[in-house]
């Protein structure tokens, strides 16, 4: 078995916070769409379309922008620990993706249009870290 610093678990122990963001998310966005499609209608078949909107929406729409950046970041953090390239910078970066991700959710829900955008930028950033640490 390959053995890993204990950066390299710092790193992998992000990669499940992530997936732990996204499973919240799921959830938080689901649980909103039931409260305006009802719960018989999310268990049955769903032949006919239930749109949702306001709030439920928004957090849907905040769950497929994560699902945008969750495969790169993960990609970017295993390759950087399977190549040896953790330290600082990937450290840092996880953080700062982590943080933007969470912020992301609730300024999106409420509908806060030029800082949620700011936490989109902030998360992305962290993500370049990430990635660029395994060129350096």
């Amino acid at each position: 078995m390959m053995e890993m610093s204990v950066g390299a678990e710092l790193e992998l122990m992000m990669v499940g916070a992530a997936v732990i963001l996204g499973m919240f998310q799921l959830l938080l966005g689901s649980v909103a769409a039931r409260t305006q499609q009802g719960y018989d209608w999310g268990m049955g078949p769903r032949d006919e379309e239930s749109p949702i909107s306001g709030v439920p929406a928004r957090l849907q729409r905040a769950f497929t922008n994560y699902m945008e950046s969750f495969p790169l970041f993960v990609a970017a953090m295993l390759a950087a620990v399977l190549l040896g390239k953790t330290g600082q910078l990937t450290e840092v970066g996880g953080y700062v993706y982590l943080a933007g991700r969470i912020a992301f959710i609730p300024l999106y829900a409420v509908g806060v249009r030029n800082i949620r955008t700011y936490a989109w930028v902030i998360a992305s950033t962290g993500l370049l870290m990430v990635a660029t640490a395994i060129f350096i």
